[in-house]
């Protein structure tokens, strides 16, 4: 087996504790959705699509990347919900991700980009990420790796992941699309779900 570590395009993501704000339930002004009884803000939603248009702006083919982006709104909010559903699953069967890990992957990616500037660059053109949104990103693959993992097959883990966005009772503003409970996803973004593998294979004993 190949080691994997190149991002895959996500359709970022992103840790939903600063994403997130306490609401009353149903979607109301200064709401892009509500998760769970949380209500995920338009001025958060707002800052990580700032964050990429602005990386994308200060990088040489910044007009290219803008145009071929015109729905980055909709892709994050999409992010931001399905992290959310992930954390939900995840809790639930008990898995979590620590930051060894994380750091592991980095290492790996690094290696295989080339360095800093590679890997930035790659993420923001392959996976609309700005450079502060790579950890979450790696963290949200990580923790849905180890949940197929746990459930033993992708069919299964998607059946709990439904499970845990239909407890959550997800709401979205209009303006954002619509939410299919049935594919886990916004409107017409492609689910992240069933991508590579994120961590690097470990390598086999000496003698093995």
């Amino acid at each position: 087996m190949h080691r994997r570590t190149a991002l895959s395009v996500s359709a970022a993501l992103l840790a939903a504790a600063p994403l997130l704000a306490a609401c009353s339930g149903g979607t109301r002004p200064g709401t892009a959705a509500v998760v769970g009884g949380e209500r995920i803000t338009t001025s958060a939603l707002q800052a990580q699509v700032n964050d990429v248009r602005t990386a994308q702006s200060r990088s040489g083919q910044g007009a290219q990347l803008i145009e071929a982006t015109a729905g980055l709104e909709r892709l994050k909010l999409n992010k931001m919900i399905q992290t959310a559903v992930l954390e939900r699953a995840a809790d639930d069967a008990g898995l979590s991700v620590n930051t060894r890990e994380i750091e592991e992957v980095r290492k790996a990616q690094l290696q295989q980009a080339g360095g800093e500037k590679e890997l930035a660059a790659a993420a923001l053109q392959q996976a609309q990420l700005a450079p502060d949104q790579l950890e979450a990103d790696t963290r949200f693959k990580l923790l849905r790796d180890k949940l197929f993992e746990h459930y033993g097959s992708q069919d299964k883990a998607l059946a709990k992941l439904g499970q845990a966005a239909k407890a959550l009772h997800i709401e979205v503003n209009p303006r954002y699309g619509r939410w299919d409970p049935q594919q886990i996803i916004l409107g017409d973004q492609q689910t992240p779900w069933i991508t590579q593998r994120t961590r690097p294979e470990q390598a086999a004993p000496a003698g093995a």
